[in-house]
């Protein structure tokens, strides 16, 4: 699994994640243990790297604990 910041959220339902291999985009349905809603910019996530229809994207969003 890949390690990033969360760098934006917006109040639709998606946000972006700056990550190793630069930013990726992450939909709410992608978060795991916990609510996208709980989710602050600046907070340490996992994820792993998938493509969506509009390129790549973060799967399988955790938090850093």
């Amino acid at each position: 699994m890949s390690q990033g910041t969360i760098k934006k959220l917006t109040d639709k339902g998606f946000g972006f994640i700056q990550g190793e291999q630069g930013e990726l985009f992450f939909h709410h349905s992608s978060v795991e243990g916990g609510s996208f809603d709980s989710l602050r910019e600046g907070q340490q996530v996992e994820y792993s790297e998938g493509r969506g229809p509009k390129g790549p994207r973060a799967e399988n969003v955790r938090v850093v604990t």
